[in-house]
């Protein structure tokens, strides 16, 4: 049978047809099988360092507020914490936050050498996946806390965990932890993500790694293969720059070092009579301890014991001679520094010796030879053109024995006398001579010989 001119060209069309849609499948298949990383939706990376504060855990209900209003598809906690600060209901509130939360919670204990105790290992079991870093450790989690879906577990290792620590070998051995799809453990937080393909979480499955069809082999230096699988974009966010600064100052040692060095600078100013710099510093960096001083556990004996002890070491400094009140006040100092803290529920808060050394020696040097010599030297009586008082009577303020204070003339004066013939309070005595800004002073009767012949002739 003849195909006539019109059955050609139908057969053409049909033919043409047939080819555009085999060339739209393979550009598909192609652009599928081209498909990378930035394809997948992202996860969301908080860093949760530190003590757990108020700024940290409302940081960590931003973020998952913000997961759930955004594409992405998961939240990772990157947690390195030795405990909370705030609350049990504080705690179980923000544990309720994450169990309710309509986008998978992850927490990974890492880097290397991380920890998670307390309120921050119990991060763990409440959250849909958890891992730890190799070198890292969780434990000392107290007592569990109780949220809507019942009692924090970690299954068999709960006992062991509330006051004992575990690695990550222990930890995924006893079921501590949520993760057991990978053998090769979770050193860093690439491997996180990959451990984290395909779970079904939450009715949603997760999707973080390209399709396993499209891994590439990749050769290294010795010559050997290996699978090489890309990974989703994981998003990270930080405390922002205020924020970071609080929390950074309601550290223990930060705390301690700003508390003490600003009150230092606030006395050192008002002895100075005007408001400088070492006032404006001062005051910030009171303001800053303060802060962390609210947000740690304090006895609050020992934080009045610390005022005493700076009020102690300034009336000394306000004659410009270290006595009595400075050995006494740099005594209730090292007290109140040594039990300034209470535990926590990760344990224990106390100051290293470093930052304890480092507090007391600066308070020392401050107050026992800073301070004093700045006190004498700015207030000091000029002396030049004063040869005539060289003679006058006076008495004494206070015992001077060598050393304290004598009013001559209506005036008061740093004043020094022979060991052999102290001034009690009251008494009479006389100028023998001036050595800069400090008199040289004697009895009116029985003044050691030495003075005597220093004495000028009338």
């Amino acid at each position: 049978m003849r195909t006539t001119a019109s059955q050609l060209r139908t057969y053409l069309t049909f033919g043409m047809l047939v080819l555009i849609v085999a060339l739209t499948c393979a550009t598909a298949n192609a652009v599928l099988a081209n498909s990378d990383a930035s394809d997948l939706a992202p996860v969301d990376v908080i860093e949760v360092n530190g003590l757990l504060d108020e700024i940290v855990v409302h940081n960590i209900e931003q973020a998952i507020d913000r997961a759930e209003n955004s594409t992405s598809q998961a939240v990772i906690l990157q947690v390195n914490s030795i405990g909370a600060v705030v609350s049990a209901e504080r705690m179980t509130q923000l544990f309720e936050r994450i169990i309710k939360s309509s986008v998978p919670i992850a927490v990974w204990v890492g880097p290397t050498t991380a920890r998670a105790y307390g309120s921050a290992a119990q991060l763990l079991a409440v959250a849909d996946v958890s891992a730890m870093a190799d070198g890292t450790r969780i434990g000392k989690t107290g007592r569990l806390l109780v949220t809507s879906a019942g009692e924090v577990s970690f299954g068999e290792a709960s006992i062991i965990l509330r006051t004992s620590t575990l690695d990550s070998k222990q930890a995924k051995k006893l079921g501590a932890l949520k993760l057991t799809t990978t053998d090769e453990g979770v050193p860093v937080l690439r491997n996180m993500l990959l451990a984290l393909d395909g779970l079904i979480i939450k009715g949603k499955t997760l999707h973080t790694v390209v399709d396993v069809k499209n891994e590439t082999i990749q050769s290294t230096n010795e010559g050997s293969k290996k699978l090489v699988r890309e990974a989703t974009t994981a998003r990270f966010f930080k405390l922002g720059l205020v924020e970071r600064l609080l929390h950074t100052s309601a550290s223990p040692p930060v705390t301690y070092l700003l508390f003490i060095i600003g009150l230092a600078l606030l006395i050192f100013e008002f002895f100075t009579a005007g408001i400088g710099i070492a006032g404006v510093v001062g005051a910030v960096t009171v303001v800053l301890g303060s802060h962390g001083l609210a947000t740690l556990p304090l006895r609050g004996a020992s934080l009045v014991l610390l005022l005493i002890s700076f009020f102690a070491l300034a009336i000394d400094v306000q004659v410009g001679i270290p006595r009595f009140f400075t050995g006494l006040g740099l005594a209730l100092f090292t007290i109140a520094s040594l039990t300034l803290y209470r535990p926590s529920d990760g344990g224990d808060l106390r100051l290293s010796w470093f930052t304890l050394v480092a507090g007391i020696a600066a308070m020392s040097l401050a107050f026992v030879v800073g301070m004093p010599s700045m006190v004498r030297t700015r207030f000091a009586t000029p002396t030049i053109g004063r040869e005539w008082m060289i003679g006058a009577v006076g008495v004494a303020v206070g015992g001077v024995n060598p050393l304290g204070i004598v009013r001559v003339h209506d005036a008061t004066w740093r004043a020094r006398t022979n060991r052999s013939t102290p001034l009690v309070d009251g008494q009479e005595l006389r100028v023998a001579a001036i050595d800069g800004v400090t008199l040289e002073v004697e009895p009116l009767e029985g003044a050691a010989r030495d003075y005597r012949e220093m004495r000028k002739p009338k």
